[in-house]
């Protein structure tokens, strides 16, 4: 079964704390299969925190800074993808998530702080990991596991510098 095609869209951004937030999101997307993350604003040391992960760990995961949140998605409607808001307020993910698997490309969307009213009419589904209020960095890897139903957690990043050999006890790392 081919991997469906994930870009992440992250709205909004909070000044107060949210590099971490914002370098978690990119990690996750990275890690769980997502091929981009559209940022509208962030500092450059995020894109340098990539940089360096992708140069290490291998991939070729990207973040595109600046891009505002309505064009990104008017292109990816226009590339044929599915917009996926993730908000407690919309339908349960195990739910919508058999209908979700079936797509060929997707832009999963996660907010930051107050989204606009409008993203929930844009999004062909607005859907919930849980009812409760929870970060969404955890949504979000949740939501990407689900979609791919586990088959992400079996990929291989290309060109990495170093590789981990899992061992039940202890660290072991080798270089390629």
């Amino acid at each position: 079964m081919p991997m469906t095609s994930i870009r992440v869209l992250r709205v909004g951004q909070r000044y107060v704390r949210d590099e971490r937030t914002l370098t978690h999101l990119c990690l996750v997307s990275r890690a769980l299969g997502a091929e981009t993350i559209y940022l509208e604003d962030a500092e450059k040391d995020v894109l340098t925190t990539l940089e360096g992960v992708n140069r290490t760990w291998g991939g070729a995961f990207q973040a595109v800074l600046g891009a505002s949140w309505r064009s990104v998605i008017k292109e990816a409607k226009k590339e044929g993808r599915s917009v996926v808001h993730l908000t407690m307020y919309g339908m349960p993910l195990q739910d919508v998530v058999p209908e979700l698997r079936k797509a060929d490309k997707l832009l999963v969307v996660v907010g930051g702080p107050k989204v606009p009213g409008r993203i929930y009419h844009e999004a062909d589904y607005n859907v919930a990991v849980t009812s409760q209020p929870h970060s969404e960095v955890a949504a979000l890897a949740i939501a990407l596991h689900e979609i791919q139903n586990g088959e992400e957690l079996k990929r291989a990043f290309q060109k990495s510098r170093l590789r981990i050999l899992p061992t039940p006890h202890g660290k072991r790392v080798v270089e390629n």
